[in-house]
């Protein structure tokens, strides 16, 4: 569906859809997307802003720590195209 992406975690896809309210909360904890996207274009996202920005745009993603785990765990290059994804619809829109 247009502006979802899927990322594979612990054995499990996990539908992203990045809505307003899901990006509100995003930034609300990481700061402005803007700046989050200039981060990202320059190498310099943390893993936490990474983490956030997927969690918050999961659906149905169950509880944050283990959300986490389960990316670090899958290696963080599995959760790449689905943030290229993420990162085009906050600047494209849908």
């Amino acid at each position: 569906m247009r502006g979802e992406a899927a990322l594979t975690v612990a054995g499990r896809t996990i539908t992203l859809r990045p809505t307003f309210a899901a990006l509100v909360a995003a930034e609300g904890e990481l700061g402005p997307l803007f700046a989050l996207v200039e981060r990202a274009a320059g190498g310099g996202l943390t893993l936490n802003e990474l983490a956030g920005l997927l969690w918050h745009c999961a659906i149905d993603s169950g509880e944050r720590g283990a959300f986490c785990d389960a990316l670090v765990a899958g290696g963080l290059a599995a959760a790449t195209p689905a943030l290229r994804v993420l990162l085009g619809q906050i600047l494209g829109g849908r």
